[in-house]
């Protein structure tokens, strides 16, 4: 058996999440009804470096799958690509060791929230970035994302519903923001991610770029490990899974 690595990239506006469910439309279904057409039916698991959330794009998503096939990585990803709808594509295939996983290999991982900073809404932006029409303090937006840096146990800002148990201390390496003209990128990078939290994360720091909290909460807000105390989840569809990254950079010579 061959063990392939996909870098895919997708639009999450008409997919109900990555993960495969049950009567509709799925990242990881539409890949494994791709990987069953070039197995001649049989069925081939994929599995993927972590699930996004219904509306939520990827620009460079990891899974993996066992083949007995020996195609050479372009075959793989003429093949795989002949057979994607229009908002999946298939950016690089290369072969990977047997034991390696592409969810439990995972050292780091980037999101990027965008934020369109404009009191008129553009339509053409709806399912791309999330439109707020009032001022934003950006230099204060700034500090809160490095309060928000470091090692921290993260309760405050994950979901009420989240099924996780055990420790939710993750680390963050990066937590910038960004501003160009009216557009305001947030980018999250660390070792991990409970669910809803860059969501949960862009929302607070929202909070504090309108002044209805400041930088200098956050070290509350961690204390209290209370998730009604943090900002609102903003929506999916501003929400990109920019990077995920190996202890070996599997692409580098593919």
């Amino acid at each position: 058996m061959t063990k392939i690595l996909c870098k895919i990239s997708y639009d999450g506006t008409r997919f109900s999440g990555y993960q495969i469910q049950p009567r509709v439309r799925t990242v990881q279904g539409e890949l494994e009804k791709a990987l069953a057409k070039i197995h001649k039916g049989t069925h081939v698991e994929i599995h993927g470096s972590g699930r996004t959330d219904k509306g939520v794009h990827a620009k460079a998503q990891m899974a993996h799958f066992e083949s007995p096939y020996n195609l050479t990585t372009a075959e793989w990803k003429r093949a795989m690509n002949s057979l994607m709808p229009p908002d999946i594509h298939v950016n690089d295939v290369v072969e990977v060791p047997d034991a390696f996983h592409a969810r439990f290999d995972v050292v780091e991982k980037e999101y990027r929230y965008f934020i369109w900073n404009e009191r008129e809404k553009d339509v053409f932006k709806q399912n791309y970035v999330y439109q707020f029409p009032f001022a934003l303090d950006v230099g204060a937006m700034k500090q809160a994302g490095e309060q928000l840096k470091g090692t921290h146990d993260f309760t405050t800002f994950s979901s009420a519903k989240a099924a996780i148990r055990g420790s939710k201390v993750r680390t963050l390496y990066e937590v910038s923001c960004h501003q160009d003209g009216s557009q305001i990128e947030l980018i999250l990078r660390g070792n991990g991610f409970l669910y809803n939290m860059v969501r949960i994360i862009a929302g607070t720091i929202l909070e504090v770029g309108r002044s209805k909290m400041g930088p200098g909460d956050i070290g509350y807000l961690f204390d209290k490990k209370d998730r009604q105390l943090a900002g609102d989840t903003l929506p999916p569809q501003a929400l990109y899974l920019w990077n995920v990254q190996y202890e070996k950079d599997m692409f580098r010579n593919s």
